[in-house]
């Protein structure tokens, strides 16, 4: 099973990757909002930084997961 095809498999399949999934979408869009101001106060900065960091880590955590289900196969 392809990358893509396991994703969509685990999309509909595992509430977790689903909610993980969410998140990781959420953060991506404020991320977006936060660069289309152009210029940030330091507060939006900060926000930036930990918005980047949670984003990275749940994506760490759907590979896990992606990997994990591998394994299991």
């Amino acid at each position: 099973m392809d990358e893509k095809a396991l994703k969509e498999h685990l999309l509909r399949e595992n509430a977790e990757f689903r909610r993980l999934h969410k998140e990781h979408q959420s953060c991506e869009k404020r991320l977006e909002d936060l660069q289309d101001k152009g210029f940030l106060a330091e507060e939006e900065k900060l926000e930036e930084r930990e918005l980047k960091k949670r984003k990275l880590a749940i994506k760490d955590r759907m590979y896990l997961m992606m990997a994990e289900y591998r394994k299991a196969r």
